[in-house]
């Protein structure tokens, strides 16, 4: 069945861009996200003890969820069309949609953060740089233009802009860990203590930062299973790029953070850009020191870059995958004749990123309005996981029989810790305004953006002569 499938989606149009190598670098710069040391740092000297049991809470599972499904459905729109077919249309198409507005959200909250990253980069004399809302919207606005561009040019284009950003986070986390070296030959004073297992303090705070940094820190792998339909034989290299990236990742994010809580102290650390406020506490704003610090921080621009290119290009592809189910318009699907992208979504995804950007910083500060962002998108995504955890358990007769037990054994595990992060993720670890508006932002932008789907596809479905209509007037187009 699957290769029928994947014959069928050939017909679309889609060009095989991706090889292992381009998909490996894509899980690198997915999941390692420049701010989730600094997030995993509040937890202190006990840092490693929450990551590992992160890891084995949910980023195990994770992984064999999506070695699992793949091997199975290696289609393109990945976990949108694996729900699709667990659960129907209504669950492919709510699973789609908390899928894009993760994707949407989590753009933005990277593209938020560039301006604050750019003011490490050219030091303390542009401090100012990210509460001036004129000129880091003015900074965003030029990216999500480049941004663009390479999604419209397709991924013969922007893998190169993904693998640049792989490589660079590669690098800036070899460039951190290493830094207490650095330390140590110069004598400056320090705690680090990489292979540390100290008890945090036992608040809601502790569970909070517990709860980010397991699944937003360590979310991801599934997404470059979107762009199955691109991937040169998805169904093995998928699987593969998994299980090389994995102690990667694992060994970037504990290593990484042991040097954030060697040199910043615990109630200091800027969430928005960890890696460069470390890179200036240990090198200084002169000499060798500062010219390491500005190169490590402009590849840190560099990962930013790429990875708002790959989260983007996934959210486009996820409307072109709907669209060719009839979930909504036909007009998301169609291809630029010549890149063989669909250029109708890509505009669309656009504006609504720009409009997200100017909505959010609002009102509120850059942290806050950083981790508003950040934590609305990841609330999206772990509706999303539910459902692929569900899908070995619940999904269509058809469909489980033909899982694995231990995929099964494997959701069970990783519904419950994303389930453990959905309920406490409405709870700052920031200074906010007013936490309790805060989480009613967080909860109220859930509900009411679910509420929304529901009332696109009850009107959807309601009226199939629309659909039919449309279909016609394909039809006479082509």
């Amino acid at each position: 069945m699957p290769e029928t499938e994947i014959q069928s989606q050939s017909q679309h149009g889609l060009r095989r861009q991706l090889s292992l190598r381009d998909l490996v670098l894509a899980q690198v710069l997915c999941v390692v996200g420049s701010s989730w040391v600094g997030v995993a740092a509040g937890l202190g000297r006990a840092q490693m003890l929450f990551w590992l049991g992160a890891m084995l809470a949910f980023y195990l599972p994770m992984a064999l969820s999506v070695i699992g499904l793949n091997r199975e459905l290696p289609l393109e729109g990945g976990l949108y069309v694996w729900a699709h077919r667990a659960f129907g249309d209504l669950g492919g198409f709510l699973t789609a949609w908390n899928i894009l507005i993760y994707a949407i959200a989590v753009t933005a909250a990277i593209l938020y953060a560039v301006p604050t990253e750019i003011s490490y980069l050219i030091g303390p004399s542009a401090s100012w740089l990210p509460e001036n809302r004129l000129v880091s919207l003015a900074i965003v606005t030029a990216t999500v233009a480049g941004v663009t561009l390479a999604a419209m040019l397709g991924l013969d284009v922007g893998k190169w802009v993904q693998n640049i950003g792989g490589v660079a986070i590669l690098v800036v986390f070899v460039v951190l860990i290493l830094m207490p070296l650095w330390g140590l030959a110069r004598h400056q004073t320090m705690l680090w203590s990489p292979l540390s297992f100290a008890a945090p303090p036992r608040d809601l705070r502790t569970m909070s930062l517990f709860g980010q940094i397991m699944f937003g820190g360590l979310c991801g792998l599934e997404y470059v299973a979107i762009l199955a339909g691109e991937s040169r034989r998805p169904a093995r290299t998928i699987g593969q790029s998994v299980w090389i990236a994995s102690p990667i990742i694992c060994a970037m994010f504990i290593l990484g953070t042991s040097t954030v809580v060697a040199y910043v102290p615990q109630n200091s650390i800027d969430f928005i850009a960890p890696i460069p406020q470390t890179m200036r506490a240990a090198l200084g704003q002169t000499g060798l020191g500062n010219l390491i610090a500005m190169t490590a921080i402009f590849l840190v621009e560099v990962r930013l870059l790429g990875a708002a290119s790959m989260l983007f290009t996934g959210a486009t592809r996820l409307p072109m995958a709907a669209g060719w189910d009839e979930l909504v318009p036909r007009w998301f699907a169609r291809l630029h004749p010549r890149w063989r992208t669909p250029v109708n979504s890509i505009a669309c995804m656009s504006l609504l990123i720009l409009l997200l950007l100017v909505l959010a910083s609002v009102g509120v500060h850059a942290q806050e309005a950083y981790q508003l962002l950040s934590n609305a998108s990841t609330t999206h995504y772990e509706i999303a996981y539910l459902v692929m955890f569900a899908v070995p358990l619940m999904g269509r007769a058809a469909l489980r029989r033909q899982l694995p037990m231990w995929l099964k054994i494997a959701s069970v595990a990783g519904g419950i810790s994303t389930l453990f992060s959905l309920l406490i993720s409405a709870y700052p670890f920031v200074t906010v305004v007013d936490a309790r508006a805060y989480a009613i932002k967080i909860v109220g932008t859930v509900l009411v953006s679910n509420c929304i789907a529901l009332g696109f596809y009850w009107v959807r479905t309601r009226f199939p002569r629309r659909r039919q209509i449309e279909n016609a007037s394909r039809s006479s187009e082509e």
